[in-house]
């Protein structure tokens, strides 16, 4: 039998299958070591054959299956076509998609724990009689053993001693087993809300079960109960036999949606994200292999989960950026989505208070089916968003960070025992640190960013290399002691209300606080009993977090993402608004939101405080129809990265004159091509340059690959050339 095998190599030239004999079992799916050149290395078996074209004399055998059961899905195999085509991956790119990284580098591996259990003819007091009098060690271990009981053989030999235990099992009074332990995820408790679906929920339920084959787009405003309507469709599907994925943007969106999932479904959910350890995420990804778990849940990475019969595959949030892999190898887990799903002939889902436009664009074209719940759940009404106007604030002599309205708010949510949440979208204490005299800013020495002021470890830290830098007494430029902070961030924000609010619990959410195991669950279990409380967060707590204490949301700074040079700066900013509003007032208690700004009367503000997303919605498509951006064009961004910037340049303006003469071929249809610096233009000492392109969707196929051509036939060892499509970030 011969076996096609695809080399763990990242490498264009070996990116082929090889025919390999296979001297004993093996699948399609399985990781085996094979002999390649003077090397042994990992490869995976794509499929099975009788003959090769090769000579038998030149064809090699497969040494060993590193598994006894195949790692990668017969599902995966057969949309690996379709991944390559669409995001012009290599084989061995999908192949390490579909398996966790931990099982390829062998950092994780199943944990057996030893047990001993007395045997069936074990009796104590004739042991006893034969121990030695001073052995009372020994002595305390035979009394205290119970017959049917299993112990942990480590505690015992800790308790007792290593080689009291051991002379019990030479003399066959304790049997050892050994069972394999599952590493599972710190879980936050609650219990399970029986809830009766709403008729407008219940519709929805209906309508997707209805049309399984299609891609369904659920448009539900924040707290219409888009979570219940998930759990009553998975219900159906688990009990027709089937599984289930539901993936949520952030991390941080986890522990809640894991912990109701878990109080309705129990041992049937397993987790994937990258915050759990080794352990923990190999053994869940076990869980849903062997079928011991039938739903997933998980960040983006979650959509290559190893459960097999889907029967719903669900995108909460599906507007969220970070559904787009923007580091190889690159995808977009909507079209992932697709893929499982028309594999499985099951419904996909996905769900927002904001969808994207693009995919709002295609609910009313007919390719996906649009189903709405405009109304609460509760159907309380929305939370009333008051703007404030920062200019009239200083204006009247308050140059604090809080205007006079939110103060005035929190006193009252504080006052009354609930909970308050304020917004805002930069963590550390300030944004940059400038010389008065002589203009410095602080960058780091690898990347071509300001540094931002840490106040609780006195440092300067590079947000993108995470490169930690002494805190500066006076400028390496000038000398000068007169240093200024830049914008704040979320430590300022702390640090001002503690000087408001000094007996409030007030906590802070952002990767700073979040960074080791279990943080998160910890501080969103502290915020959840403690009443009152202030959580300061970034775009961390502006999505999927419910509790029912929390009557105000302040919005510090809505201003910060507006004035990007990005053609997504208003929807972004719609979007984040609408979500963190829709925190507040979600039980039976009114909700309240202050919007601070210091440009009230810009669009976006007008539409977001109306929670009108139709009307937004309409006003940022026709400005994208007539600019000519997507959803009406696909933007296109070469990114060639080197530690050599002659070497990045080079290759970019080759690259960008053939661009340039393609373009003259196709008059009309390329609106846009430019090669410039990139924005971070060096990052961890690699020098950045890109290509953007901007162009019709007419023939984009035949664009498209044209740009991979060009791009494939300039990449060298000295310089790394990404392809981004419709890139969600363009620094």
């Amino acid at each position: 039998m011969i076996a096609e095998v695809i080399v763990d190599i990242t490498n264009d030239q070996v990116d082929k299958v090889f025919d390999y004999i296979a001297l004993f079992d093996t699948v399609p799916g399985q990781r085996v070591n094979v002999p390649f050149g003077k090397r042994i290395i990992e490869g995976y078996v794509l499929r099975l054959k009788e003959s090769s074209d090769l000579a038998p004399k030149l064809l090699k055998s497969i040494i060993s299956a590193k598994d006894d059961y195949p790692v990668i899905l017969p599902e995966f195999l057969a949309i690996t076509p379709q991944m390559i085509k669409l995001f012009h991956l290599r084989n061995i790119d999908c192949m390490r998609l579909y398996i966790p990284a931990q099982l390829r580098s062998g950092r994780a591996k199943p944990l057996y724990i030893r047990y001993v259990t007395p045997s069936a003819d074990f009796n104590p007091d004739e042991m006893l009689l034969s121990v030695r009098k001073n052995a009372t060690k020994l002595q305390s271990l035979i009394s205290n053993l119970i017959i049917g009981e299993s112990y942990p053989q480590a505690e015992l030999n800790k308790k007792y001693g290593a080689n009291n235990v051991q002379k019990l099992i030479d003399v066959g009074a304790l049997v050892q087993t050994t069972v394999n332990k599952l590493r599972a995820p710190k879980v936050i408790e609650r219990q399970d809300k029986k809830v009766t679906l709403t008729q407008a929920q219940q519709s929805v339920v209906d309508g997707i079960l209805s049309q399984r084959e299609r891609v369904h787009l659920l448009f539900g405003v924040t707290g219409s109960g888009k979570t219940e309507v998930y759990m009553h469709i998975i219900d159906a599907v688990l009990k027709e036999g089937k599984t289930a994925i539901l993936l949520v943007p952030e991390i941080g969106l986890t522990p809640q949606v894991l912990s109701t999932f878990m109080a309705r479904f129990g041992e049937e959910v397993a987790i994937l994200h990258s915050g759990l350890s080794n352990g923990e995420r190999f053994d869940e990804w076990q869980r849903l292999r062997t079928g011991l778990a039938h739903i997933a849940i998980g960040a983006r990475s979650a959509i290559f989960a190893p459960l097999k019969d889907l029967g719903v595959i669900i995108l909460d949030e599906e507007h969220d950026p970070s559904y787009k892999a923007e580091s190889n190898p690159r995808y977009t887990t909507h079209e992932v989505a697709i893929l499982r799903g028309q594999y499985n002939h099951c419904p996909v889902i996905f769900g927002s208070a904001t969808p994207s436009l693009e995919s709002f664009t295609k609910a009313k074209n007919g390719e996906y089916i649009l189903h709405s719940l405009p109304n609460r759940a509760n159907s309380k009404a929305m939370p009333v968003i008051k703007i404030v106007n920062m200019c009239d604030e200083v204006r009247s002599g308050n140059t604090s960070i809080f205007s006079r309205d939110l103060l005035e708010e929190l006193d009252k949510c504080i006052l009354e025992k609930n909970q308050a949440m304020l917004f805002l979208n930069r963590r550390g204490f300030s944004s940059y640190m400038i010389c008065r005299e002589c203009g410095y800013v602080a960058k780091c020495q690898d990347c071509d960013v300001s540094l931002v002021y840490h106040k609780e470890d006195n440092e300067l830290k590079c947000h993108y290399c995470h490169r930690r830098y002494k805190m500066l007494d006076a400028c390496p430029k000038c000398g000068s002691t007169y240093l200024r902070m830049g914008a704040i961030g979320t430590q300022k924000v702390v640090e001002e209300l503690r000087q408001h609010f000094p007996d409030v619990t007030i906590l802070r959410m952002d990767f700073d606080t979040t960074k080791n195991k279990n943080d998160l669950n910890n501080l969103l279990e502290t915020f959840g009993k403690t009443r009152p409380c202030i959580l300061v967060g970034t775009q961390m707590i502006a999505k999927g977090h419910d509790f029912p204490n929390v009557t105000l949301v302040g919005i510090v700074n809505a201003d910060m993402g507006l004035h990007f040079s990005d053609f997504r700066a208003p929807e972004r900013t719609f979007q984040l608004i609408t979500q963190v509003a829709g925190r507040a007032g979600r039980a039976d208690k009114e909700g309240r939101v202050i919007l601070q700004t210091y440009t009230p009367r810009n669009y976006v503000y007008h539409f977001a405080s109306n929670y009108d997303y139709l009307g937004f919605y309409k006003k940022e498509i026709n400005l994208r129809e007539v600019t000519a951006f997507p959803p009406f064009t696909k933007i296109i961004r070469v990114l060639v990265v080197s530690p050599d910037q002659m070497e990045a340049h080079s290759a970019t303006k080759r690259m960008f004159d053939e661009f340039v003469t393609y373009k003259k071929q196709l008059p009309g249809e390329v609106l846009y091509c430019k090669a410039m610096a990139s924005p971070v233009s060096r990052v961890e000492n690699r020098f950045r340059y890109q290509i953007i392109l901007r162009f019709k969707l007419e023939h984009q196929q035949e664009i498209l690959d044209k740009i991979y051509q060009i791009v494939a036939q300039d990449s060298h060892q000295k310089c790394s050339v990404f392809v981004e499509t419709n890139p969600s970030n363009m620094s």
